[in-house]
């Protein structure tokens, strides 16, 4: 969420901000309301500070004629009503206005960092480097081709189950979801991070929080009896996890490592990535989420990238590093780091993490602050995926393929997997 008093004083930048992302935003109405907020917040002061003066004077005038009930006294109590009224009526007028404002200013996406690659869509996204040897060759068979002839998973049957764009992993498909898994959650713990485990149904604050509500609500799956939904990313519920909470700074920065199950409607994808594991409607994910003092963001931006580098690395998938250009940030974010995992099949890397600094805008939402000089002040927040269950699995597959038809299972891996190659059973 935008500062209000940044929108209230200074709208004509953050408009001009906000159009980097390639569309016009005209917040002339949310600045109206918030100087008429401004006004009224001016009138509650002036009249509480009048009533404060006049409930002195009672105090006098009672002392001086011994008696709460004298004319004066009486006068003055009737004047002080008066004030209480006034202030109730502005207060319920503030109330009104904050709530338009909230509503108004929650679809507004975050300012793009003045670092970012300007840009209209992502293909102006700028390389920053490519690490690894990417696999060629020729009859390269795709990821799901090769999952079919291993039989580790099925998306036919899973359509009985509940509908396309969902997935049954099998017999060692499974195994191998589950040594990934695992195999993250280790490294980044022993990395210094905090592993959490949070509910996979959120609530309608925790998602508006992180953002995705309300612009994004076609894109998640609601539960018709609950104000409850299914998560989209375990970034929900990690921003959730410390909502209006002020935090003590010498805790900072708290660094969470979560896997979740993660579900979305993958709205207007409908014909891309139909088959295999890229684009589902249901997908596993190591998240990594931190909150950290305002000063120190742009080197934790640089971190937590490096640490979900750290998976592509040891798995020894080739990889590149693209800055995110201001047309393709996401909603929340700041500034965005991608990291892209090579797939021969399609001879290109398509995206496997993006790490993003959101600043102070799912802070704001969320109402998590510390103390600095103590005052309180809104934290940063960064999230990135480490990584992608899938779509590992999926580079796996193809970077791994062997002409007998078997996989050759990273080395790293291998104790989580039990073996070093991926055969038919």
């Amino acid at each position: 969420m935008l500062d209000q008093k940044l929108i209230r004083e200074n709208p004509t930048s953050v408009e001009e901000s906000l159009s980097l992302r390639g569309k016009v935003f005209n917040i002339s109405q949310i600045q109206k309301l918030t100087l008429q907020k401004k006004e009224i917040d001016i009138e509650i002061s002036s009249l509480q500070s009048e009533s404060k003066k006049l409930s002195k004077l009672i105090g006098q005038e009672i002392s001086k004629s011994k008696s709460d009930k004298s004319p004066e006294v009486n006068n003055l109590k009737k004047k002080g009503n008066e004030y209480r009224t006034k202030i109730s009526e502005f207060e319920e007028k503030k109330r009104t206005l904050d709530k338009n404002i909230h509503n108004e200013i929650c679809n507004l996406p975050n300012i793009p960092s003045k670092d970012a690659p300007i840009g209209k869509d992502e293909s102006d996204n700028v390389q920053i480097k490519t690490w690894g040897d990417p696999f060629r060759k020729e009859n390269i068979k795709s990821h799901w081709e090769i999952g079919e002839s291993l039989n580790i998973f099925d998306s036919t049957k899973s359509t009985k189950i509940s509908k396309s764009r969902f997935i049954t992993l099998i017999g060692n498909g499974a195994r191998l979801e589950r040594a990934l898994i695992n195999f993250m959650l280790d490294v980044h713990t022993q990395n210094g991070y905090l592993e959490l485990m949070p509910p996979a149904l959120v609530n309608s604050e925790s998602l508006t929080g992180s953002g995705q509500l309300p612009k994004f609500s076609n894109e998640s799956f609601k539960c018709s009896n609950d104000d409850l939904w299914l998560s989209p990313t375990a970034e929900v519920p990690l921003t959730a996890f410390h909502r209006n909470e002020i935090i003590n700074p010498k805790y900072l920065p708290l660094k969470y490592v979560a896997y979740s199950p993660c579900f979305r409607r993958e709205a207007g994808s409908y014909g891309r990535d139909t088959k295999g594991l890229i684009r589902l409607h249901q997908f596993n994910k190591v998240e990594l989420y931190w909150f950290c003092d305002p000063s120190k963001s742009i080197e934790a931006h640089k971190k937590i990238t490096s640490d979900a580098e750290s998976i592509l690395r040891k798995l020894n998938l080739p990889y590149r590093l693209v800055d995110i250009c201001t047309g393709d940030l996401g909603f929340s974010s700041s500034r965005t780091f991608d990291l892209e995992v090579w797939l021969p099949s399609s001879k290109s890397y398509r995206e496997i993490s993006s790490c993003s600094n959101c600043l102070d805008f799912q802070s704001r939402r969320s109402s998590i602050r510390t103390k600095i000089d103590k005052k309180n002040t809104y934290l940063h927040t960064l999230n990135g995926s480490g990584l992608a269950i899938g779509r590992t699995m999926a580079a796996i597959l193809e970077n791994g393929q062997q002409s007998d038809g078997s996989v050759r299972i990273p080395d790293a891996l291998v104790p989580y997997f039990g073996s070093n190659f991926l055969k038919t059973t």
